[in-house]
């Protein structure tokens, strides 16, 4: 499928397009920041347009945006790009539902409509705790929170108790990339035979992730223990680490058991894979709670956006379920991670897993459903 491009005037055309739309076509708008906002729009939008027949607005500043070419008449979409246009996007906005993953609303160019009482729901993109990995005051300016588990209701409390903010509608959502995993898995298991071989490589992005510390170290152990490995770095490290991922592409590039992966890991790839090393990036706990199977977490420093998180006296949930998800090993003992990645498959660990999950993500299986009609309700009460 050819996708269309995109010039300058062409943007404004899209913008005006869009601002053109009678309220009742725009009243319930998704904007999309980047191509992972899909992962967490794409079943809440098939409840909303397929199951419940509602029009919505799909908003991207993604240019090859899968959307844009897409064939259901309940959906318009709209690209909008990342400059001005975006911006007079965001002020001049009027539709009655905005719903997007992207933090920090109101903090730096991304603002609330200034001509019209928009009610903002965010979506999280990561089950790690509020306070975190996101920066203080990242979900101040947004009315619904779509929270994940039981530790984001407490958190977001928390944080507006030790702040005085004012509450914010909390619904108990869930993780729709986490059921449509589950999901996957439970019929790929049927396709594609599991790989004893294969094993991915998810570092996070900041000054002391994996790849940096230790990345070249793990591969080369890997390849030579007789592992496949599929290396997706954070989109971030393809832009800031250029020389790294050069350096990576010399020394492993030719070798046929080794896979750099720039975008999404292949749905193939993903649930025919052996393990997961990791060390703070979010996929880690989807990884987990997929499968059952413990992430092996290297034990670099955890990288922390807000610096007053300890203002929040909780314990973030990515610390405090780690050494139960998995094996954390210091970068001094890299050549334990074989012997480990070999014993992977252990039923305790997976029953522990399955108990851990069951505690800290709501509505397993159902979280699109619940936020479909959560908005679907919004709706109505500005309708009458």
């Amino acid at each position: 499928m050819k996708l269309p491009s995109f010039s300058i005037g062409k943007v404004w055309r899209e913008l005006h397009e869009f601002e053109s739309l009678n309220i009742k076509k725009s009243a319930i708008v998704f904007y999309a920041e980047n191509k992972a906002s899909m992962n967490h729009f794409k079943s809440l939008i098939f409840e909303l347009t397929e199951n419940m027949n509602l029009n919505i607005c799909y908003v991207t500043s993604v240019k090859n945006d899968i959307m844009l070419s897409s064939k259901n008449k309940n959906i318009e979409s709209f690209y909008i790009g990342e400059g001005a246009a975006r911006t007079k996007f965001f002020l001049t906005l009027k539709a009655k539902i905005l719903i997007m993953d992207m933090p920090d609303l109101e903090k730096f160019h991304i603002k609330r409509s200034k001509t019209h009482p928009v009610h903002y729901i965010y979506i999280f993109h990561s089950m790690f705790s509020t306070h975190s990995y996101l920066r203080q005051g990242a979900l101040d300016n947004y009315d619904t929170i779509f929270c994940v588990g039981p530790h984001h209701i407490n958190e977001i409390q928390k944080t507006e108790k030790v702040y005085n903010l004012k509450p914010k509608k909390l619904v108990l959502y869930g993780f729709p990339r986490l059921d449509t995993l589950i999901q996957e898995a439970n019929t790929e298991s049927k396709i594609t035979p599991h790989s004893k071989e294969t094993v991915l490589i998810t570092p996070s992005y900041g000054k002391n992730n994996l790849l940096e510390v230790c990345g070249i170290e793990i591969i080369d152990i890997l390849l030579k223990s007789g592992f496949k490995v599929v290396l997706r770095p954070h989109f971030k490290i393809l832009k800031e680490s250029k020389s790294l991922i050069k350096k990576i592409i010399l020394k492993f590039g030719t070798n046929p058991s080794f896979l750099l992966e720039k975008g999404i890991i292949p749905k193939d790839i993903f649930h025919s894979s052996r393990c997961m090393i990791s060390d703070w990036s979010g996929i880690s706990l989807e990884y987990a709670f997929t499968f059952k199977r413990p992430v092996i977490f290297i034990d670099v420093p955890k990288k922390i956006l807000n610096p007053n998180y300890d203002d929040i006296s909780l314990e973030p949930i990515e610390i405090s379920i780690r050494h139960n998800l998995g094996h954390v090993i210091s970068p001094k003992n890299l050549e334990q991670i074989p012997s480990l990645i070999r014993s992977s498959d252990n039923i305790e660990i997976s029953k522990k897993i399955e108990t851990i999950l069951s505690t800290t993500v709501y509505n397993i299986g159902k979280s699109a459903s619940i936020g479909a009609k959560y908005i679907q309700r919004l709706n109505e009460e500005f309708e009458s």
